[in-house]
């Protein structure tokens, strides 16, 4: 039986779903807590390398501009992957709602962000390719959904 329990009277260790989503749950999060840390320290590979943006000239030099805010971007993400695995360590009755939260962000990703930033994508003078968050959107979207599906449904 479904249940969207997503704020339950009590944030416990009680998680009802599917231990698969559990276990998927976790290993989402390890690559998304990876994915930060590569956005935050190690900015260069990440915007180049994984990013497949391109280098932009000028005076002064804007790179350490771009580099700042990629790597605050990334340390926004680890905040919330730290969040998440207080979920998983603490509070597992929440993990539902986090994959809520994950959902809003690859949803995002997919249908908002090329409708508002179509630009930067299509003419591609900004990049060299599209990047794994994007390419690899709708499948992680169709598996989020999925693992929410079964986080939601009662185990017994």
């Amino acid at each position: 039986m479904f249940e969207l329990n997503l704020l339950p009277k009590q944030a416990d260790n009680n998680y009802q779903g599917n231990r698969y989503a559990l276990w998927f749950f976790i290993a989402f999060l390890l690559l998304m807590t990876w994915r930060s840390i590569i956005h935050m320290l190690f900015e260069e590979t990440g915007y180049f390398d994984i990013a497949n943006f391109v280098l932009l000239v000028g005076e002064p030099d804007p790179m350490p501009v771009v580099f700042r805010f990629f790597s605050l971007w990334g340390f926004a993400q680890l905040i919330f992957c730290m969040v998440c695995w207080l979920v998983v360590y603490r509070y597992r009755s929440l993990i539902p709602l986090m994959y809520l939260f994950w959902l809003a962000e690859w949803t995002g990703r997919l249908w908002l962000y090329p409708l508002i930033r179509e630009d930067l994508i299509s003419t591609g003078i900004y990049t060299n390719g599209l990047t794994p968050g994007v390419s690899g959107a709708p499948f992680v979207l169709g598996f989020l959904i999925l693992f929410f599906a079964l986080s939601i449904k009662k185990s017994h």
